[in-house]
């Protein structure tokens, strides 16, 4: 199997609560993304964003996958995923990177950059 990046979108369902996004896994999800390099990951969520009309979250991971529509069962169970791609006002995207942190429900802050 090939190493690559596994999207998921994670809606902000909250709206008394502006910064909090759902984390579902590859099967429960509404949309799912499948790509080789990171750098592909910014304009799916940025046309995700557009088909929705408001501010989304994607939750990614690198994973080892060659088809969306069948992921390894160990990348449905344990998914927890070390990158937070949020989108923001302008077109930009704000990437939270929790790879070396905790598990992204139980972070607060951590590294961000933000791209466009």
């Amino acid at each position: 199997m090939t190493l690559r990046w596994l999207m998921t979108l994670g809606e902000r369902s909250r709206p008394e609560t502006p910064t909090y996004a759902e984390c579902p896994g590859p099967d429960e999800a509404r949309a799912v993304a499948l790509v080789d390099d990171c750098a592909q990951l910014f304009p799916i969520l940025l046309a995700w964003r557009r088909a929705l009309g408001r501010e989304v979250t994607g939750w990614a991971e690198e994973v080892e996958a060659d088809d969306v529509e069948n992921l390894p069962q160990d990348v449905t169970d344990d998914w927890g995923p070390g990158l937070r791609l949020d989108t923001m006002p302008g077109g930009y995207v704000e990437v939270s990177d929790y790879r070396d942190h905790q598990p992204p429900e139980a972070v607060t802050a951590g590294p961000r950059v933000l791209m466009r």
